[in-house]
């Protein structure tokens, strides 16, 4: 299992059914941003970074040879709020690195 760097991001791992449930809740989010619907939304690759709550870099396919990379923060429990797109990258490819923006 993977252990985060302290204040930094995890290494590169495959997405798991917890990561691909925090991208499906922030794929509305994007689409309104885009202005476009994407009819495949599948997290492979993240990378998570502990802070008050969780940072989330995440590549999602969204199409055969075409991905975007999000950044999601989710906050700690108690606060209450939903999960929130903070940032994204388009017009990524199968093999670019996963590395903060």
């Amino acid at each position: 299992m993977w252990a985060p760097n302290l204040g930094g991001f995890s290494d590169t791992q495959d997405a798991t059914a917890e990561i691909q449930a925090i991208a499906d809740q922030v794929k509305s989010q994007l689409e309104e941003k885009e202005n476009k619907k994407f009819p495949v939304f599948k997290a492979v690759k993240f990378r998570s970074q502990v802070v008050a709550g969780m940072n989330y870099l995440i590549k999602v396919q969204v199409d055969e040879d075409d991905f975007v990379h999000i950044r999601v923060f989710e906050s700690l429990p108690h606060e209450n709020k939903p999960v929130a797109l903070t940032s994204y990258q388009t017009n990524k490819s199968r093999h670019d690195e996963l590395t903060y923006f």
